[in-house]
């Protein structure tokens, strides 16, 4: 094992590894390191960690320091400096008539050179304009031609999916993509859909790769002579990521097609026989296995269950009525009373679940009621003889409210043969 730093210049580009020679680094940070091209200040993209010895090629250069406020205010001069070379450059470009796109301004650390990128179609004669900078700047000029991959990654962006550019975000470098990388993956051929914004083809095709390379080992192809359990047919659909194919059999008209999954079909060595003969057998049908039953998840909003069940309270004692007891453990008022409770006219009784009366406290008496009153209440008070007259429909509206009125009698009231007074 070894230990070493990860480092990237410019938040861009590869992560490269570095001695940290005793230099406690953090996550985040800056530091000044050696290069090839003198002192340079990168991020740190990993502090101090151990890697195997075989991703590491020896020697690793050290790390000179963690970066100073001396050290990052020389970066934030060497950042205005790249604009103002930027501007300068693309005047320049412009006077000599030149066909080349300026895409970036690199300035060293030590202010030692200047790097131009810029992408062209062909190749492109700048000499003179070498020379001009070179006189403006007053240091060492380097004009770098880049490819429209590179040119993305500087200039960022954000992709189809709505995300940035992979390659100025985390890929460290690129890797061939092909075409047939989007046939194994059934998708559209169309270069406006499967290109990026760099025109080629999208680095996103190879991240998922390697799976559906694993998934087309075991599926037939598209068109081949296979054996189903239903005889043998030719595959017309396979559905890579579903493991199904659907097959065309023989001898059941145009309209045949079924649907297996990939372990339901064996294909033919040979495709199908010219001769007419009978193809081989080579289907072996392989036992399912049972899908395992899935713990049911509890669901965050289901009501707790009770501390106290009625199922699972402990025995009641001699004497002691089991529903009581699971009435008290619902939280529910036991009853006044020691026996059953009778229904009563209250509600609030029937809920108290005692006798349909309150016991009456010692000290106070209650007024016994009038029994006159009480037969009164319960008696239903006389019908009222019927008035000879005319018929209702020829009586006159206000003859026939007059009467409408007359025959209502509170129910509480006694007749007026009765002694009682009513109402004319």
């Amino acid at each position: 094992m070894t230990e070493v730093v990860s480092i990237r210049f410019r938040d861009r580009g590869k992560t490269y590894y570095f001695d940290p020679a005793g230099v406690e680094l953090v996550t985040g940070g800056k530091a000044v390191v050696e290069t090839s091209k003198g002192l340079e200040i990168g991020t740190v993209m990993q502090g101090n960690h151990a890697v195997e010895d075989d991703q590491v090629v020896q020697p690793l250069r050290p790390v000179a320091r963690a970066a100073t406020e001396d050290d990052l205010r020389i970066e934030q001069l060497c950042r205005q400096r790249e604009k103002e070379a930027y501007a300068i450059c693309r005047q320049k470009i412009e006077d000599h008539g030149l066909e080349m796109k300026l895409v970036d301004v690199e300035c060293s650390f030590e202010g030692t050179k200047i790097i131009f990128f810029f992408s062209s179609e062909g190749r492109v004669d700048f000499r003179e304009l070498v020379k001009d900078l070179a006189g403006v700047f007053r240091t060492r000029i380097e004009l770098r031609q880049i490819g429209v991959r590179d040119e993305a990654r500087m200039l960022g962006g954000l992709g189809i999916c709505g995300r940035p550019f992979c390659c100025g975000s985390f890929m460290d470098e690129f890797k061939p993509v092909s075409t047939k990388m989007a046939k194994i993956q059934n998708l559209s051929l169309n270069p406006a859909k499967i290109s990026g914004c760099c025109g080629r083809l999208m680095c996103c095709l190879r991240y998922e790769q390697p799976a559906y390379e694993e998934l087309v080992k075991n599926a037939p192809k598209n068109g081949a002579f296979v054996e189903t359990p239903d005889g043998y047919g030719n595959v017309n659909q396979v559905n890579i990521l579903r493991q199904t194919v659907r097959v065309k059999l023989d001898g059941d008209g145009d309209d045949a097609f079924r649907q297996y999954d990939v372990d339901e079909v064996a294909a033919v060595p040979g495709g199908r026989p010219r001769d007419g003969s009978q193809p081989p057998h080579v289907l072996v049908l392989k036992p399912k296995k049972a899908p395992e039953p899935e713990a049911e998840a509890e669901d965050p909003w289901q009501m707790p269950q009770r501390l106290v069940d009625a199922g699972s309270s402990p025995a009641a004692p001699e004497g002691e009525d089991p529903a009581r007891r699971s009435r008290a453990g619902q939280g529910e008022k036991e009853p006044s009373g020691g026996g059953q409770p009778q229904q009563g006219r209250s509600g609030r009784n029937r809920r108290r679940g005692g006798q349909g009366k309150k016991e009456a406290k010692p000290t106070e008496q209650r007024k016994p009621k009038a029994p006159e009153q009480n037969k009164n209440r319960s008696a239903k008070p006389p019908q009222r003889p019927k008035t000879e007259g005319p018929a209702p429909q020829e009586q006159s509206q206000k003859t026939r409210s007059k009467n409408y009125y007359n025959r209502r009698r509170p129910h509480n009231r006694r007749p007026k043969s009765e002694g009682g007074q009513s109402k004319e």
